[in-house]
């Protein structure tokens, strides 16, 4: 629900000090490290630099340097321990599309869809223009919607200006689109060469029908969901996506805005095809009673994310055990049938009467050996039985009458 910093990266094959990257010193201010990563980022963004493959390596190089040393508790761990200290495997990645062919873009959006989420890096152009001031800002009053569509990996910029009051009772801004176009909004810091440089950036993010993104500035500690956050961990564990899920929500490093022209801008961010927007800036002072249940909600979310953490540990060890006994249940079980198989096979081997298996082997039934045995008068059977058949009930009858 926040604002993530504008540049992230994945690590580079060979890290070396951070500061001699940027070439700033160890005592160097925020602003300074800043502004020697702005040049450098631009130097090397592979926009610019299509015919020099290094220069992507020194533009991932650059951006990760970057990322340790603008974010103070990575910072502090770098100086105390070096790299060693720190999860270098917690480092996001992003992928700029911008200067890939149209068949690795195709294969980007396959792959964002079937649940991966991509993060894409802004336009080398769009960032030049705004450091060198030559965009165009479009007014967006406190209160008021402006609605547009901006091609991709280009921006529109509009400028919210604030008074004192509005200033001290918060601003937010959000973007939304009814046509689920991917998009980012950005905010921008004004620079000293009057110029803007890129302080934050929010994803666009499906929400029901539609996609928005939001900036808040509250005085309060806000934080934004990022879905890419442990993706390739869900991905390979069905139960991670609940877990994790709330592992994405990251804190916004800016929390208020003071009173003068802020500048903010919706980039287009759809693969192949331009975005549809409605921007709009408001003031909290009209939503107290919403503000203060976001902030409440918020802290929630932060007690939610603690107690799955706990529970996830117990998760796994019932489900580890549970695992254990079901297959203690299958191996129980195919042992007791085997068990009763024998049973019934040697109850069966108590018996006179000779199996079918027998009979069918050649053995003569008990009829068959009476019919083959001689009759009393000595004649055998078979005629014996013939003559019953056809004359024995009627000459007996007629013997009768004679006599």
């Amino acid at each position: 629900m926040g604002s993530k910093k504008a540049e992230s990266t994945s690590t580079p094959a060979i890290r070396r000090d951070p500061y001699e990257v940027l070439s700033v010193s160890r005592d160097s201010t925020d602003q300074e490290i800043k502004t020697a990563y702005r040049k450098l980022a631009l130097k090397y963004h592979p926009d610019k630099n299509v015919s020099n493959p290094e220069a992507s390596e020194l533009f991932k190089e650059v951006a990760y340097s970057y990322s340790i040393l603008s974010d103070p508790e990575k910072r502090r761990q770098y100086d105390s321990a070096g790299f060693e200290a720190l999860d270098a495997e917690s480092m996001d990645m992003e992928i700029d599309l911008s200067n890939l062919g149209t068949v690795n873009t195709v294969f980007a959006a396959l792959f964002s869809k079937l649940g991966v989420p991509i993060k894409t890096t802004i336009s080398a152009n769009v960032l030049e223009e705004a450091l060198n001031g030559t965009v165009t800002v479009r007014p967006l009053p406190i209160g008021t919607s402006v609605s547009g569509k901006v091609d991709k990996q280009c921006a529109h910029f509009f400028g919210v200006t604030i008074n004192e009051q509005q200033a001290e009772a918060g601003i937010v801004v959000r973007v939304t689109s009814t046509a689920q176009s991917k998009f980012k909004l950005l905010y921008f810091e004004q620079d000293a060469n009057g110029g803007y440089g890129l302080a934050l950036q929010e994803d666009s993010e499906k929400s029901g029908k539609v996609t928005s993104a939001g900036m808040y500035f509250l005085h309060f500690q806000v934080y934004r969901m990022d879905s890419t956050v442990n993706a390739l961990a869900i991905a390979k564990d069905p139960d991670a996506a609940f877990f994790k899920r709330l592992e994405g929500l990251q804190p916004c490093e800016v929390s208020e805005l003071k009173a003068g022209t802020h500048i903010f801008a919706v980039y287009g961010d759809n693969f192949f095809k331009t975005a549809t927007y409605t921007i709009e800036a408001l003031c909290a002072k009209t939503y107290e009673d919403t503000t203060e249940k976001l902030k409440e909600i918020e802290a929630q979310i932060l007690r939610k994310r603690n107690e799955l953490r706990q529970f996830e540990t117990e998760y796994r060890k019932a489900l580890a055990r549970f695992q254990e006994v079901t297959n203690k249940y299958s191996q129980e079980k195919q042992s007791v049938d085997e068990l009763l198989k024998q049973r019934d096979s040697i109850h069966a081997t108590f018996t006179v009467t000779k199996t079918l298996s027998t009979l069918s082997n050649g053995s003569t039934s008990k009829e068959d050996s009476k019919a083959d045995s001689p009759g009393e008068d000595g004649s055998d059977g078979k005629d014996k039985s013939s003559k019953k058949k056809w004359f024995n009930l009627n000459l007996k009858g007629s013997d009768k009458k004679l006599g």
